[in-house]
């Protein structure tokens, strides 16, 4: 394709076809679509150490970090100029969406459309880079949402039922029905509280809840008034029970509800169609001036690799912003081992590589990345935990169920943030990949097989995954907040300074072998932080001592 005249490229925009994919023929032309356009922020970066400004207000926030008018209304012309509308025009998010064709879109961006399809999935994508007018050039930093190509995946799982009938040792008997997410409060030395007066986001990308089900669920465990739960539209989508996704829903909103059940729960639901509704979905949630989440818990994610660079400086903005508003951000670091891509086609993704990835967004320095672990009891106490992993390596034909915790070293966020590194971080399992930031941050009870009862679709079992710890990370930051009268905001400085607060976790790994054996990547959990169990399971008191010492 020759570039049009008087247009740049935009950069980090470039994308590449997926692997064992083909294109098949152009995108219809009178495909609609809607994308998102990011614009800068009214002074530049917040700043170049990662440590932003706090305690700022909302229109504070929006005043001094915020689009500036005429940069939207540049961008609005030039969308009108190529008969695209504006749907939304954002100054506190930075952000334009744009409604059109694919000819329009084609035409606007100097991109070419097309259909593609993969063994196991299709995609509207595009090859190369972005294009954009001069006059937009530095204004314009992302465009989202053109390609449609699966990312994010939830990170749960559900258990299954031993063919063998083995009782897992935190059991007492074979059909083990789940802990409950207080129980396992209980076991870490979670503060006392209830959560009265704060207020949680989720973020979901598909799937939904059942108010019924949720009633029956906490009523089962005691709680006769249950959380206030919101759902939220994003980008169109909506609370829609009926899919795979509800699994992770009503995982999220039972574990945070059971901890803190009189706070009020938001769940910003948007689509699973493209990079944009991921970036949209946490702006939303960040820039929420109404329900005003002081926490915000996410369970989806992918491998780094397959985010384009304007993809991660949009998320990077998005998370600075949450940082700013002082709003603590935990993330799932994935529940595929250190490879972070299962073995074969399923889920919507390509087969692992052989090489080693850690998840996105858990790789970004400013969220709390959670791993999972097997928790095991002695009568009413926790008696060890053990990294989680079920996966590639495990040759017993009767697994519970596959996966493994998620963390390794990032090659794409260099080098280590300032509160690692006094760490003895390990080298990247990719032979030749600089060293970067280690994930996960912290961990907690996630394995499948010492997982949670959850409630679903009318029906009840056991799940587990990262995505059951970060919502119950979600619950205990909820409960110091509530204690010290005040939000904790990023809290990842404090805690790596504080490395008694936490169970230190010596046992198992997240190493991966191909199915044929020839394989095995991966980190071994060892005394103090390691790149699977990060630097350990929580002591909830001392992490609010650490907390409460700092925020005063």
């Amino acid at each position: 394709m020759v570039a049009k005249a008087n247009y740049v490229t935009l950069p980090k925009s470039e994308r590449k076809m997926v692997s064992g994919a083909r294109s098949v023929r152009p995108s219809h032309p009178d495909e609609r679509l809607e994308i998102s356009v990011h614009v800068r922020r009214t002074h530049g970066t917040h700043g170049a150490t990662g440590l932003q400004p706090r305690n700022l207000t909302h229109k504070e926030l929006e005043k001094n970090y915020g689009a500036d008018s005429s940069d939207l209304a540049k961008v609005a012309d030039f969308a009108h100029q190529h008969g695209l509308v504006v749907v939304e025009s954002s100054a506190a998010k930075r952000l334009v969406r744009l409604s059109g064709t694919v000819k329009a879109f084609n035409e606007a961006f100097d991109v070419s459309l097309r259909h593609y399809e993969h063994a196991n999935f299709t995609y509207r994508g595009r090859t190369g880079t972005i294009s954009i007018p001069k006059e937009l050039d530095g204004i314009i930093t992302a465009v989202l949402g053109l390609d449609n190509r699966p990312f994010a995946r939830p990170h749960f799982i559900r258990r299954k039922p031993h063919p063998t009938g083995k009782a897992h040792p935190a059991a007492s008997a074979a059909d083990f029905s789940g802990f409950s997410p207080v129980t396992v409060a209980d076991l870490y030395s979670f503060p006392p509280g209830d959560g009265s007066g704060q207020t949680v986001g989720i973020i979901e990308l598909g799937g939904g809840f059942r108010p019924g089900d949720l009633q029956t669920y906490f009523n089962g465990i005691g709680i006769t008034t249950p959380p206030t739960v919101l759902a939220f539209s994003v980008d169109h989508a909506n609370n829609k029970p009926g899919d795979s996704a509800d699994g992770e829903v009503m995982l999220d909103i039972e574990v945070i509800g059971a901890i803190v059940p009189k706070a009020t729960i938001v769940v910003y639901f948007a689509p699973n169609l493209t990079d944009a509704d991921f970036s949209d979905a946490i702006l939303a949630a960040v820039h929420d001036a109404v329900n005003k989440p002081s926490v915000i818990s996410i369970s989806w994610g992918g491998p780094e690799d397959e985010a384009t660079g304007q993809f991660q400086e949009a998320m990077k903005t998005a998370l600075e912003d949450a940082q700013s508003l002082n709003i603590t951000v935990l993330v799932a670091s994935g529940d595929n081992g250190a490879a972070d891509m299962a073995p074969t086609d399923a889920n919507n993704q390509a087969p692992w590589d052989g090489k080693a990835h850690v998840d996105f967004p858990a790789s970004s320095p400013l969220v709390l990345a959670c791993g999972a672990t097997r928790i095991d009891l002695s009568g009413t106490k926790l008696a060890g935990e053990a990294a989680w992993n079920q996966g590639f390596a495990d040759t017993d034909p009767d697994v519970n169920s596959f996966g493994s915790v998620g963390g390794g070293i990032s090659h794409v966020f260099t080098p280590p943030p300032s509160w690692q590194a006094s760490l003895t971080l390990p080298a990247s399992a990719n032979v030749g990949a600089p060293a970067g930031r280690g994930v996960p941050d912290v961990t907690g009870n996630g394995d499948p097989s010492s997982g949670y009862s959850v409630r679903v679709d009318g029906n009840t079992g056991v799940i587990g995954g990262t995505s059951a710890v970060a919502p119950l990370w979600a619950g205990l930051i909820a409960r110091i907040n509530q204690i010290i009268g005040k939000p904790v905001g990023f809290v990842n400085a404090t805690l790596y300074a504080n490395p008694g607060a936490f169970n230190d976790i010596t046992i198992g790994n997240n190493r991966v072998s191909s199915p044929g054996g020839s394989e095995n990547l991966g980190y071994d959990a060892t005394p103090g932080w390691d790149a699977c169990t990060g630097l350990g399971s929580p002591n909830g008191n001392a992490v609010l001592a650490a907390l409460r010492t700092a925020t005063v």
